[in-house]
Parts: structure tokens; C-alpha cells; sequence
């Protein structure tokens, strides 16, 4: 039975294996808050299986398939794949993924956004060195994003650069480039110089993640292959941020508990593509723009 058809907990059921070893568990737990303490990055992660991955990747594509002749609708799928699609709503809520961002961020856990970014084969589009919090408009730094490889992402497709370390500095000042081949809303870029030499590409297969913190310095380049890279940005926050505008902006809350009210939370998708999913995801992307793109003239 397709992902769209189930329920989301019989989804993860079907697809996912859950964590039996305690033991084992605490272990990788602890590994992963080193890693993540020391090099602000911990990769690869591995998640789903190829045989997952492309049943995400079909879903996804099929998605864009009936949405290519509505520009709108299908930019709004690339923002909120988990808010329309109930495979990827599936994702979000993976054990292994609760875990990861569990052993930084804590039992209670939101996900303020999950945007793809796909690099066609042969493309130019890059995203350049910046820093994910600079322009979220959140009032904090708990949050950690978990990048999940939908298609192979290697150093020849434009896989994730990361400058191991550089989390430890708070936001650093950036400028606008608003470049046609950059992916990032307003092409941003660190305004100060970054030592490329000290990078670590972290390439990884179909099915497998990265785990990076919200002041970390990465980019990626060019997609080089003949295949589509498809990467599914998930960003988990604890439930105590808020935006410093005050707007309640839409956030899905994954694991734990809300103590705060800070956000709205969605329900998971209606079905697949539901015209009242696409409502409420317009709505919070309107409440969106104004922040990532406040201050431009």
C-alpha cells in the first residue's frame, strides 16, 4: 500500500524499525552529542534504506508531476513537503531522526520547517556559505537542522560542505546577493572570510542524514551527475523558542511536549496534496516572508 494511503502511525510502522537495545541506544546517544558539541556537525546518519528513500523520492515526484502547471502550489511543496504530504509528515516524525535531534536538543521537539532543495542534474545552482539562523527571525539558537538525502548527494552532486568548529560562533555578519544560481531566499552569504581549506564534504547516500547546528558554517556546489540531488532540510527546535516578531508561524510538533504556546501547530496532512493543507501552508508562508525577508528594501 503506498505511504499515502496509511495513517501517519502506521506509515512509520511500515517503514521504520524501532530502537530495541537500550544499551545501544544511550551509546549512539552519547556519540552524537560529542561529535555535535565538538564539530557542530555529526554525519552520516543513517536512516532509511535506498529502497525508503526512493519510495519518498516517488511520492515527492509524483507530487510535482501534478502540480506542474500551478507555480504557486508547487513552490509551496518544495516549503513544506511534510505539511502536504503525509509520507514526508512520516519523516519528519522518524525514530531515528527523534533520536538524533533528541540527544542535542532534548525529549520535546518541534520541527519549524521542512523545505527540499533539488539541484537538477547538470545544474549550476549552488548554496553559498551562510549561516542557517542568520534571517529565521528565532530567538534563540536551539535548533538543529537534519538534512536527509532523498537522492544521493555526493561531492560530484553538490553535497553539504561544512567547516567543522564553526558553530561556536554567534551570527556572523552576511550579505544579500540575491544570486540567480544560489538556492537560499535572498542568496545570502557570510560576509567575512571562510577557510575553505579547513571543509569537510559530507557526501552521502540515498537514505542517509546530516545533523548540523543553526550557526555552523556549510554550503554546497553544483550538481555535476546526471541524476537530481533532493535533500530535505528538516529543522527541529525546542519547543521554549519563539519568533521575535511574536507571529505564531506553523511548526509540527514531533516528539514531548508544548509548554509554551509560542507556535501553531499543525495537524498532519490531510491527505495527499489536500486543498485545505494548501490553505493554511499559504498562510504560514506568507507569516514567513515577512520575517526571511525583513529589512530588504
Amino acid at each position: 500500500m503506498p505511504l499515502g494511503k496509511l495513517s501517519t502511525t502506521a506509515v512509520i510502522k511500515q517503514m521504520f524499525n524501532w530502537f530495541t537495545d537500550e544499551e545501544t541506544m544511550n551509546s549512539r546517544v552519547s556519540e552524537i552529542f560529542e561529535t555535535y558539541d565538538t564539530d557542530g556537525f555529526v554525519a552520516p546518519l543513517d536512516i532509511l534504506t535506498e529502497e525508503e528513500a526512493q519510495e519518498l523520492r516517488d511520492d515527492f515526484e509524483r507530487a510535482e508531476q501534478a502540480l506542474k502547471d500551478d507555480p504557486d502550489r508547487l513552490k509551496l511543496l518544495y516549503s513544506y513537503p511534510d505539511r502536504l504530504l503525509p509520507s514526508f509528515d512520516a519523516l519528519i516524525r522518524h525514530p531515528k531522526l527523534i533520536e538524533a535531534a533528541s540527544a542535542v536538543l532534548g525529549p520535546d521537539l518541534m520541527v519549524w520547517s521542512g523545505a527540499l532543495f533539488v539541484k537538477e542534474a547538470h545544474s549550476p545552482k549552488i548554496v553559498s556559505w551562510h549561516q542557517d539562523l542568520t534571517y529565521w527571525g528565532l530567538d534563540d539558537a536551539e535548533e538543529v537542522t537534519c538534512w536527509v538525502a532523498i537522492s544521493e548527494a555526493s561531492e560530484k552532486s553538490g553535497c553539504m560542505t561544512f567547516v567543522p568548529g564553526s558553530h561556536k560562533s554567534r551570527i556572523v555578519p552576511h550579505v544579500d546577493t540575491f544570486s540567480e544560481n544560489n538556492l537560499l531566499s535572498r542568496g545570502q552569504e557570510i560576509a567575512v572570510e571562510v577557510n575553505e581549506c579547513d571543509a569537510v564534504a559530507a557526501a552521502l547516500r540515498a537514505g542517509q542524514a546530516s545533523m548540523h547546528h543553526g550557526h555552523l558554517f556549510h554550503a554546497s556546489g553544483p550538481n555535476e551527475t546526471g541524476d537530481r540531488r533532493i535533500g530535505a532540510a528538516l529543522r527541529f527546535i525546542k519547543p521554549s523558542m519563539k519568533q521575535e516578531n511574536g507571529a505564531k508561524t506553523l511548526v509540527a510538533l514531533v516528539a514531548g511536549r508544548d509548554n509554551y504556546g509560542h507556535f501553531e501547530i499543525a495537524n498532519a496532512p490531510r491527505g495527499f496534496l489536500h486543498e485545505d493543507d494548501f490553505s493554511i501552508c499559504q498562510q504560514d508562508a506568507d507569516r514567513k516572508r515577512e520575517i526571511l525577508f525583513d529589512g530588504v528594501g
